[in-house]
């Protein structure tokens, strides 16, 4: 159930380049009856290294931006230690409806995106065949030969405040963040969607595998036996995910994952409602 549970996780990363640590912790909750903390530390650990293992892929096609990913870690670390704080402070059913609405404003958005934007959600295939123009920003301007960004007092900022609410979010609810980082690059800088997915990717590997050390080393116990099994299944997916992604209709799997989000998150506010 371990593997199976991290290859849908690892399918869902490879596929959208967000969004896999979203299902991983209702999925763990669910299939191995983890407590929401212990969920959301191994899900940590298997975006972190399923995450890696796609930064490494889009490397070489040079759609990385190392240095808004590194700046979006390097805030995110430092606000994921307070995420982890607070979660540990809240009781589970408040934090489970917390992730829960988090879940269902991510359903609502993504199924959004893929009825009235086909550009938006192209980043279905563009993480893997680089298609999609660069979209025009508010923020900065990027190089037109090398599509590297051109940096400024207002782009550093405006990087900073991604990796501020993905530090948080990420330490919070155990999630990687893809899910913020990649509507917000869209949004806000003009960056391609296969840059701002190679980008999300880079971010959440060194944010999710740093706040994962901060978990164990806050004291929180975690299962190894059955998270190694969920590891190596994220990797699986991932590398899956990538090579059917440009078989598939973007908006058409959006829309799918949306609906799939949508129904676990109701599933979700019933039971933790029902547990106060």
């Amino acid at each position: 159930m371990s593997i199976l549970i991290g290859l849908i996780v690892g399918l869902v990363l490879g596929l959208t380049g967000a969004g896999g640590s979203i299902f991983a912790v209702p999925l763990l909750m669910a299939g191995l009856d983890f407590s929401i903390t212990q969920a959301a530390t191994i899900s940590l650990l298997a975006v972190a290294v399923s995450a890696a293992l796609g930064t490494g892929l889009a490397w070489k096609h040079s759609y990385v931006r190392y240095r808004a990913a590194t700046l979006i870690a390097v805030v995110g670390i430092l606000f994921a230690s307070l995420g982890i704080r607070v979660a540990d402070r809240l009781h589970p059913s408040v934090l489970v409806l917390i992730f829960a609405c988090v879940l269902a404003i991510v359903a609502v958005r993504m199924f959004y995106t893929a009825t009235v934007s086909k550009e938006d959600t192209a980043v279905v295939r563009s993480a893997v065949t680089g298609e999609g123009a660069s979209s025009t920003g508010k923020v900065g301007k990027v190089n037109p030969l090398s599509g590297r960004l051109i940096w400024s007092r207002s782009v550093a900022m405006t990087i900073a405040m991604i990796g501020a609410a993905t530090g948080f979010l990420s330490g919070l609810l155990g999630v990687g963040g893809g899910f913020v980082i990649v509507p917000a690059l869209r949004a806000t800088l003009p960056l391609s969607m296969h840059s701002a997915v190679a980008t999300s990717l880079m971010a959440i590997a060194l944010t999710s595998s740093t706040t994962f050390v901060s978990c164990v080393l806050q004291g929180r116990n975690i299962p190894f036996y059955m998270a190694l099994p969920f590891v190596t299944g994220s990797l699986l997916g991932m590398v899956l995910g990538r090579r059917v992604a440009a078989l598939i209709s973007g908006p058409r799997l959006q829309q799918g994952f949306a609906v799939a989000a949508g129904m676990i998150s109701v599933a979700m506010i019933f039971d933790a409602s029902a547990s106060l």
